[in-house]
């Protein structure tokens, strides 16, 4: 990996191998059942698995949010102690991260933040920003809700991850 300090922010997991037991399979919880199934589908998916399985496994990143910044900064100190993956993979492992465990910062994030994190329409993104530009800061999930156009139901799949 040649350059992964220039990658934004981002990251794969605090150093996955923390949280990770060394006697569970990578592949595999302890229940046996594929550790696939428990990460959403999308760019990146197979390359956290591919890079993060040669020391521990991706499951340390179930429930951690970090900011994009702070994923990179993991992937940087992964990349130091050894992993390796093409540019290509680390950017990818670094936008699924931030797309899918990073916290969400509704009151400073750019629409298109807004736009891969909430899963949401460029335009529903632009909607938001508006919101909070015409009435101040939003404080509250239902006040995000209410924003024309936003899907409550992708609001509540992310509720865990918003900062107000």
């Amino acid at each position: 990996m040649s350059s992964l300090s220039s990658l934004p922010i981002g990251a794969c997991a605090t150093l996955l191998a923390v949280t990770m037991s060394a006697q569970t399979p990578p592949a595999q919880t302890p229940a046996g059942r594929a550790v696939e199934s428990r990460f959403p589908a999308g760019p990146g998916r197979d390359a956290l698995f591919k890079v993060c399985r040669e020391c521990h496994g991706p499951e340390s990143v179930l429930g951690q949010l970090k900011t994009r910044e702070e994923w990179s900064k993991t992937l940087d100190e992964m990349a130091s102690n050894g992993a390796s993956g093409t540019d290509e993979e680390w950017k990818e492992i670094l936008d699924y991260l931030a797309t899918h465990y990073s916290l969400i910062f509704v009151n400073k994030a750019t629409a298109t933040e807004l736009e891969s994190t909430l899963d949401v329409s460029a335009a529903i993104a632009e909607a938001i920003v508006g919101a909070r530009t015409e009435q101040g800061a939003l404080k509250t999930i239902d006040e995000l809700k209410r924003v024309p156009g936003v899907d409550p139901l992708k609001i509540d799949a992310r509720k865990d991850r918003l900062v107000f």
